[in-house]
């Protein structure tokens, strides 16, 4: 007998029938002889709903009565759940974020998991229960008021619980089949991976792969969970996520273990760019400038610093971060002009971000070569470079994005000789 942490996404029980659907693959790993603990999300589009009513009743919505509101459509889903399988003949039980211990610091919208006391939930699975917790939401001991934890809160309880309670696998249930070599929705021969280190993971959802998020594959890397990403829509194997020293469940005694050079290519459309025209070239303004961009709040990805032109001792500084960031910190950066010292300010929100990851980049030549010469040969324009041991990023127009995707994809040798299948269109 093994526990099982399992956690299905909005799309999986967007409606009666996929609730219905999700209940059936419990009780079968019930049946099975598992133990099971579920986190699930709200239904369909039930948070964004909810999130356009409030900003309805109220341009600023209050945080605190925010996350109150936000935090009743897992709830939802946690008690249409449990319904479903105990119409099925089976024990289930529904918890709350606070029910189940998840214990939060206070900060609504983004609080973060200090500490899990599954105190209840161990208590039901000893009486033979299934276990049903509402994802995305915690509690705060010292306002005790709800919280949620912000995008990917879901996987993150997920991950949290089966720390917590030693659970043998986190299985993470979206509408694809597993982690693909890219997006299946760009790239529709997208080859699905049967296994990914986190830290390549981590780089793919940081980078934009949306199947995982990067706080719940930061919490499993930390914890030791292994990680089990696979359709609710079918039965087939997905991909496991190791962390080191993780072995695949599924591989063979003697199988070679070396990695591949290229693990995936992600894609990302919700950055823009803000260049700080003629900054003085001397020591200490980048500092200014990023000390504000700091107390806006922003959180910044990508910098370059042009060279000094000799004739004006002045440089361009341009840096890439969330678009929902921009107005703020331009805002900012223009209150400070006079005192910084620079010229204008330019923003750029129709840009793309393209990374190639993977952990054989550290003991391979030529992996730059490749992506530079596919772009090259396809017309396409890099406007900034990031690399880190493992991944190289470039910034691109937008409307590039996708056919630069393809083209670097096929180069690399990535593609499928079949294509992927994404069942409710979300890629979650």
């Amino acid at each position: 007998m093994a526990l099982i942490v399992q956690k299905y996404g909005g799309s999986s029980v967007a409606d009666a029938e996929s609730i219905k659907r999700v209940a059936k693959r419990i009780v079968d790993t019930r049946r099975a002889g598992h133990d099971v603990v579920v986190a699930v999300s709200a239904m369909g589009d039930t948070t964004d709903e909810l999130l356009d009513l409030a900003h309805e009743v109220a341009p600023i919505p209050a945080p605190r009565e925010l996350d109150m509101l936000l935090s009743s459509g897992e709830r939802i889903s946690m008690a249409l759940l449990a319904m479903a399988i105990h119409s099925m003949g089976f024990e289930a039980r529904s918890f709350t974020g606070s029910q189940a211990g998840m214990i939060t610091d206070s900060h609504h919208g983004k609080a973060r998991i200090v500490d899990v006391t599954p105190v209840r939930l161990r208590e039901a699975l000893d009486e033979g229960a299934i276990v049903i917790v509402a994802g995305f939401q915690g509690f705060n001991r010292d306002t005790r008021d709800i919280t949620t934890l912000g995008r990917g809160g879901s996987d993150t309880t997920a991950v949290a619980l089966a720390a917590a309670l030693k659970a043998d696998v986190c299985e993470i249930y979206s509408d694809v089949d597993g982690i693909y070599t890219s997006d299946p929705r760009i790239i529709p021969r997208a080859r699905k991976l049967d296994h990914v280190s986190s830290e390549e993971m981590l780089e793919l959802a940081a980078n934009g792969a949306k199947v995982l998020y990067i706080r719940a594959v930061e919490y499993a890397r930390r914890h030791g969970v292994l990680i089990h990403a696979r359709s609710s829509f079918s039965s087939a194997e997905g991909t496991y996520v190791l962390a080191e020293g993780m072995k695949n469940p599924r591989a063979s005694e003697g199988a070679a273990m070396e990695e591949p050079i290229v693990a995936g290519v992600a894609t990302d459309l919700s950055q823009a760019k803000i260049t700080v025209v003629g900054v003085p070239d001397v020591p200490g303004k980048a500092a200014e400038i990023f000390k504000i961009v700091s107390k806006s709040g922003a959180n910044v990805d990508m910098i370059v610093q042009n060279v000094s032109a000799a004739s004006t001792g002045r440089t361009d500084i341009s840096f890439t971060l969330p678009k929902a960031d921009a107005p703020g910190t331009i805002k900012a950066l223009a209150a400070e002009q006079s005192e910084v010292g620079f010229e204008n300010l330019l923003h750029d929100d129709q840009i793309g971000k393209l990374s190639v990851v993977g952990a054989g980049m550290r003991t391979h030549s030529g992996v730059s070569e490749i992506l530079f010469e596919a772009l090259s040969a396809g017309g396409i324009n890099i406007e900034m470079i990031s690399t880190s041991e493992i991944r190289i990023s470039v910034v691109l127009r937008g409307d590039d994005l996708a056919e630069a995707a393809r083209t670097v994809h096929s180069a690399y040798g990535l593609d499928s000789e079949i294509e992927a299948v994404v069942h409710a269109g979300t890629g979650r």
